[in-house]
């Protein structure tokens, strides 16, 4: 293992991701200290980034989800600063965090996505609804974890869906619903890691059924042919790499009754919990959490 110097473990922030981010760092810290790395806490809501000159890190070890830390901001920051971090870059974290311009992208690579609407408040939501069909998914879009999404299955529910989502973000995307499968490929480096099929609990994959419920199921192997599982990987290293996308990272999907596969979402800063799809995907590849934590390290870069 290479000698990284002191690190900082950035977990924690402003985001509503708060307590999510707390336990992938703190998972992650305690894999890169087990690893015998010059580990340490470093949370941006209570420290100013000048320490990380003043105590001189060696580079950051990025454990943040959500606004402030998964949308560029940091990134920027430590760029500015000079000092190496792990994942994505200004662009690619941007992009991965804003739902709708990162559909823009594939869109214009005609990779495959689901229809999609912008709301505002002058929509006319009965008119979205006849061409999205029902159910429709109603979403922020920029926030992750599934936090203010709504599955609709109703016109006269739509509405108040809006209301929710626009708390969290004045941009809402009100999203076709593709309900034959979901799945997500986790990326480290140039490979592509086993595909994993998730089974919520709930009747989506929401907040709880991510990070609460013991119940939902993760499938690997994923159940899909070896070819299908080849087309996905391949999708969502192309899908990936056209946002900018660097180190490590996720890209889901959903798939249709026709077995067609549509891109839902890339994540830049994917959860490192005991309930996250990256580690499991990683483990099925042989690869174990400690592995996982310094390849991702090792992958650090700087602009």
């Amino acid at each position: 293992m290479g000698d990284f110097g002191k690190v900082a473990v950035m977990f924690g922030g402003k985001s509503v991701e708060r307590e999510v981010s707390l336990n992938s760092g703190a998972a992650v810290l305690e894999a890169l200290l087990r690893c015998g790395v010059d580990a340490h806490a470093f949370d941006p809501a209570y420290r100013n980034f000048q320490e990380l000159v003043d105590e001189s890190f060696d580079r950051v070890f990025i454990a943040l989800h959500g606004h402030y830390g998964e949308d560029g901001t940091v990134q920027g920051a430590l760029e500015f600063m000079g000092v190496p971090y792990t994942g994505s870059g200004v662009m690619a974290s941007a992009l991965g965090m804003d739902k709708w311009r990162c559909k823009l992208v594939w869109q214009a690579a005609n990779l495959p996505i689901p229809d999609y609407e912008i709301l505002d408040d002058s929509s006319d939501l009965g008119e979205v609804s006849n061409r999205l069909g029902l159910p429709l998914f109603v979403k922020p879009a920029k926030e992750g974890s599934s936090v203010g999404i709504s599955k609709v299955h109703a016109a006269s529910a739509l509405k108040e869906a809006y209301s929710k989502a626009v708390k969290y973000d004045s941009l809402v995307l009100a999203e076709q619903y593709i309900g034959a499968g979901e799945y997500t490929v986790a990326l480290l480096g140039d490979q592509a890691l086993p595909v994993i099929r998730i089974e919520p609990a709930n009747e989506f994959y929401d907040y709880e059924a991510k990070y609460l419920s013991d119940e939902t199921g993760y499938l690997c192997p994923s159940g899909l042919s070896a070819e299908h599982e080849i087309e996905m990987q391949s999708l969502a290293k192309k899908a990936f790499s056209l946002i900018g996308g660097q180190g490590w990272g996720r890209v889901d999907f959903l798939m249709s009754e026709e077995r067609r596969l549509y891109l839902l979402e890339a994540n830049t800063s994917p959860g490192m919990t005991d309930h996250s799809l990256v580690p499991m995907a990683a483990r099925h590849a042989g690869i174990s959490f400690e592995q996982l934590v310094v390849r991702i390290l090792e992958l650090a870069h700087v602009g």
